[in-house]
């Protein structure tokens, strides 16, 4: 049975930068591959019916696996919902990924909900490697660089 995971986090910056890394793509291939991963976008629509489509590259033995989606939902600086399905057949089934912001007095509160993840793949690897790509966000978003 597909399973589900839910992560929290707060983050030192707007709701509105947090939702720029969501929706851009120089920065999605920035934070969102956990380490040891690079990221190629080849196209992303960031609308409600848009979609996107990317991969992701093992940098040790150069391995790669590619993905798409289409975005469900997008509410500037509080939401971003869209669907993953992998190209590999051995992991099947879409998931459905919902972030939600929330302007908090420190910053913003973010949770993300994954649904539908392949039962090949365990939860505490999709825990570990969305804690990877959170630690990359907070370094991209919290920095405030007014040049």
């Amino acid at each position: 049975m597909p399973s589900t995971v839910r992560l929290h986090r707060v983050l030192t910056t707007s709701p509105e930068k947090v939702y720029r890394a969501f929706t851009e793509a120089d920065a999605l291939a920035k934070w969102l591959p956990p380490n040891g991963f690079t990221c190629t976008v080849h196209h992303h629509e960031p609308h409600a019916g848009g979609t996107f489509r990317m991969s992701f590259r093992n940098f040790t033995t150069t391995n790669s696996h590619s993905f798409g989606g289409e975005f469900l939902e997008l509410v500037p600086g509080e939401l971003v919902r869209y669907t993953d399905r992998f190209d590999d057949p051995n992991l099947p089934g879409v998931m459905t990924v919902t972030v939600a912001l929330k302007k908090v007095s420190v910053g913003t509160e973010v949770n993300i909900t994954q649904e539908g993840i392949p039962d090949i793949i365990p939860a505490e690897a999709c825990y570990l490697g969305w804690q990877e790509s959170l630690r990359n966000l907070a370094k991209l978003v919290e920095p405030e660089i007014n040049e």
